[in-house]
């Protein structure tokens, strides 16, 4: 453990009755986003399936309302909530693809929002945000912890904190994703989902251990950013202040009180990538798919074409994208870092 990284107490024994998210609140949040979330794509590529001897569905959430699955759990959380909560509105913090989620499903409900950003994040993420009409809140990331001011904002402005991923029905609306993967596409061997917080992750594990029972569900982290790989070998909640990665969805610092015990139960294995493998894997699903993805986004799919996971010959396989808000003012410099 180096001097960046203390852990945390919280128990690993865990019942699954009395776990605080189960499949049944995925299928509640894929009612509740009929018809507001997009049904995203399955890809496919046959030079991807002859390379890895194996057949890979690649669920595209880069093509999902905000360009990202984010949208799922926004709107399944914004949608509960009681009259006087969105009434006096919400606010959460995030880099920005949650921020963006929160801030359109707050337009189709008609909830105000805040959003408390790293002033470091995307522009074009930080541009979205304010296009959905709330409110952005920047901060130093380096100089400020942000869940202490979004609570010190939410109660000064009597507001609803959202977080990004550790709240149930975030989790469960995440959690759609891999089912409706697994309802198109069928059985899977073998499921690869990044992982920051874990709100993904989590519920993706849920929905694929009810919908494909043998099915091995594997998180992917950034080397950089690998709190919840240490946290899931240790069984001990691990932390990593403001890590560095080109995975700017995946800076999370650790897993929460809600995920990790979901993540424990759940999911299967853990695994890291490079930062050199995210940035070889996005350019090749961008050029292969022809589908633009984010660093982040690129995770799942870096653990398989770069040969972190070993799969056998024909395996069925799923990977999620996470997204595609892609700052294409830092496309010149990603470039630069894969020719070096």
């Amino acid at each position: 453990m180096n001097a960046d990284q203390t852990p945390s107490e919280i128990s690993t024994a865990v019942d699954a009755s009395k776990l605080p998210v189960c499949y049944a609140d995925v299928e509640a949040a894929a009612l509740r986003l009929e018809n507001k979330a997009h049904r995203t794509p399955v890809i496919t590529s046959s030079n991807i399936n002859e390379c890895t001897k194996s057949r890979v569905f690649f669920k595209s959430e880069n093509f999902q309302r905000t360009g990202s699955f984010k949208f799922r759990g926004a709107y399944n959380a914004l949608a509960q909530l009681s009259t006087a909560e969105k009434q006096r509105g919400v606010l959460t913090f995030s880099s920005g693809n949650h921020a963006q989620a929160i801030a359109l499903a707050g337009k189709l409900l008609d909830i105000p929002t805040t959003i408390v950003m790293p002033d470091d994040a995307p522009i074009v993420k930080q541009n979205a945000t304010r296009g959905y009409g709330a409110e952005v809140i920047l901060y130093n990331r380096l100089e400020t912890n942000r869940e202490e001011l979004a609570e010190k904002l939410a109660g000064d402005r009597n507001l609803t904190i959202i977080p990004p991923y550790d709240h149930p029905h975030i989790i469960a609306g995440q959690g759609t994703a891999a089912k409706e993967l697994i309802e198109e596409v069928g059985n899977l061997d073998l499921l690869l989902v990044c992982c920051g917080g874990g709100g993904l992750l989590s519920g993706s594990a849920i929905a694929a251990k009810a919908l494909s029972p043998n099915c091995r569900v594997v998180g992917v982290e950034p080397q950089q950013a690998d709190d919840a790989t240490r946290s899931f070998y240790s069984k001990t909640l691990q932390t990593i202040h403001n890590p560095n990665t080109i995975a700017d969805g995946a800076r999370t610092p650790y897993l929460g009180k809600i995920t990790f015990p979901l993540v424990l139960h759940y999911v299967d294995d853990m695994v890291t990538v490079s930062e050199e493998a995210i940035l070889r894997t996005m350019f090749y699903v961008w050029e292969r798919l022809k589908i633009v993805v984010e660093p982040t986004g690129a995770l799942a799919a870096a653990a398989l074409l770069e040969g972190v996971i070993s799969v056998p010959d024909d395996a069925k396989i799923g990977v999620i994208i996470s997204g595609g808000n892609v700052d294409f003012a830092q496309m010149g410099k990603l470039f630069s870092l894969t020719s070096q």
